[in-house]
C-alpha cells in the first residue's frame, strides 16, 4: 500500500487515538506511536498508562512532547505506519514555551513552524502516517486570552496539516465522517 498522510480530527474523547491505534492493527507491520503528552498530574499519568496498555508491545513508542519532527527524522525504528498522537497537546508545548506578550501571529507562526517540520519529515517517510487532533473551534470562544492564543494556534495547525492530507476524518462519538 502507498504511502498517506490520514488526518484525524475530533472533539475530546471521540474515538481519534482508538481509530488510529485500530487502522494500524489491521494493517500490521511495524508502528511507531509517537507520543506528545506529559504527566503532570495523576489523571494524565493514568491516562497514558491506559493507552501504552492498549497498545500493542511490539510497536515502538517515542515519547516527544516537544520537537516531534527531529525526535521522528532522528528516532531510528523502521516503520510502516507512524501514529502520532496529538497535534493538541503540541500546539499546548509550543504555545507554553512563547513569551508571556506573544502576539496571535507570533504564536500561530510559532506552531506554523512546527507543523512544516513534521511535513517535512513526512514527505521523506515511506510510511502512512495517521495524525491526531481535537477540534476545538466549534466552541464557544475561550474567555482567557492563552485560551484564545491555543484555539486560534490549533486551528492553524489543522487547517494546515488537512490541507496536505490525503484522507481527512471527522470523529464524533467513536463515528468517522470523511472529510477528505
Amino acid at each position: 500500500m502507498a504511502r498517506r498522510l490520514i488526518f484525524l480530527l475530533g472533539g475530546a474523547r471521540s474515538g481519534k487515538s482508538r481509530y488510529a491505534e485500530n487502522w494500524a492493527r489491521q494493517q500490521g507491520g511495524n508502528v511507531l506511536f509517537v507520543a506528545t503528552a506529559e504527566a503532570h498530574d495523576d489523571d494524565m499519568r493514568q491516562r497514558i498508562a491506559a493507552h501504552q496498555a492498549a497498545r500493542p508491545t511490539a510497536w515502538h513508542t517515542l515519547e516527544a512532547p516537544r520537537d516531534a519532527a527531529g525526535q521522528i527524522a532522528n528516532s531510528g525504528f523502521p516503520h510502516d505506519t507512524l501514529i502520532l498522537d496529538c497535534v493538541t497537546l503540541l500546539t499546548s508545548h509550543v504555545l507554553l514555551g512563547l513569551p508571556e506578550r506573544a502576539t496571535q501571529l507570533e504564536a500561530n507562526a510559532a506552531i506554523l513552524v512546527e507543523v512544516e517540520r513534521l511535513l517535512a519529515v513526512y514527505a521523506r517517510s515511506n510510511a502512512t502516517w495517521l495524525v491526531v487532533s481535537n477540534e476545538v473551534g466549534m466552541g464557544v470562544v475561550p474567555p482567557t486570552r492563552l485560551g484564545v492564543l491555543f484555539r486560534d494556534m490549533l486551528g492553524r495547525a489543522n487547517q494546515r496539516i488537512a490541507a496536505q492530507a490525503d484522507e481527512a476524518l471527522l470523529l464524533v462519538a467513536g463515528l468517522a465522517w470523511k472529510l477528505k
